[in-house]
């Protein structure tokens, strides 16, 4: 094994508020784990559904309940964060912030990267959305 990442979790406090966030904003479909407060996350076509992984191929990931309370707006981030390829990150954080989620860090163009924002889960997880297309049409990525 090539040390991949081959899992995320998301900690709530409401899980199903949390789980009907991702679901109408990502598309992401959740599935409870038995009766263990505990929700299997299928992120969509192309994610390894196993631990062993493949390069090349997104990720699953799993929602859990939250052991403490939620950070605080404006907290510094504690843990690993999760950013998403998407298509288009200024509609996507147009729709977080519609559905309840908040701002972090607005969509801009990163030379070389393309373009990336970030956004608070209405639990104030911060996780990031990033496009190989910029504002002006380029490709970030690879410069290809």
């Amino acid at each position: 094994m090539a040390n991949l990442v081959v899992h995320f979790e998301i900690h709530a406090s409401e899980p199903q508020r949390l789980i009907d966030f991702y679901s109408e904003l990502l598309g992401w479909r959740f599935t409870q784990f038995g009766e263990v407060p505990y929700w299997t996350i299928a992120t969509g076509e192309g994610a390894i559904g196993n631990v062993a992984g493949t390069a090349g191929h997104g990720i699953n990931g799993g929602l859990l309940e939250r052991r403490g309370p939620r950070p605080e707006l404006g907290a510094p981030v504690m843990g690993s964060n999760v950013v998403v390829g998407v298509d288009d990150v200024d509609a996507l954080m147009r729709r977080g912030v519609e559905l309840g989620g908040t701002e972090a860090l607005a969509a801009s163009d990163m030379q070389g990267v393309g373009r990336v924002g970030y956004l608070l889960d209405p639990d104030n997880n911060v996780f990031g959305l990033i496009s190989a297309v910029m504002s002006d049409g380029t490709t970030g990525m690879g410069g290809a």
